[in-house]
């Protein structure tokens, strides 16, 4: 068999019999381990004004799930502030008779 990428453990021997030896791979696991102070730069970076999240969280090697998450911890504990949706715009309508300039 090869190397498992996922558990870090080499199997040698065949895929039907038993195993002959196992070895365990000890060292960095590819995740990343970040302090609290970096998650909390990263969510605020993608709080400013016209940045997007997905690009904010590959610039810094993370997931946009990894981001929303992070700011929505950071507001329970009030680091930041309540999500305010944006007030909603609308154009006055203007309703004008089209046959009142025809007469």
């Amino acid at each position: 068999m090869g190397l498992d990428s996922k558990k870090d453990v080499h199997l040698d021997g065949s895929s039907a019999g038993s195993v002959s030896r196992l070895e365990i791979l000890e060292g960095p696991s590819g995740r990343r381990v970040r302090s609290e102070a970096e998650r909390a730069r990263i969510a605020a970076e993608s709080l400013l004004p016209g940045a997007q999240v997905s690009e904010v969280a590959r610039k810094h090697g993370a997931t946009r799930w990894q981001v929303y998450d992070w700011r929505r911890r950071l507001r329970q504990r009030g680091m930041l502030p309540p999500c305010e949706a944006s007030p909603s715009t609308f154009a006055p309508l203007v309703v004008e008779d089209a046959l009142e300039g025809v007469r």
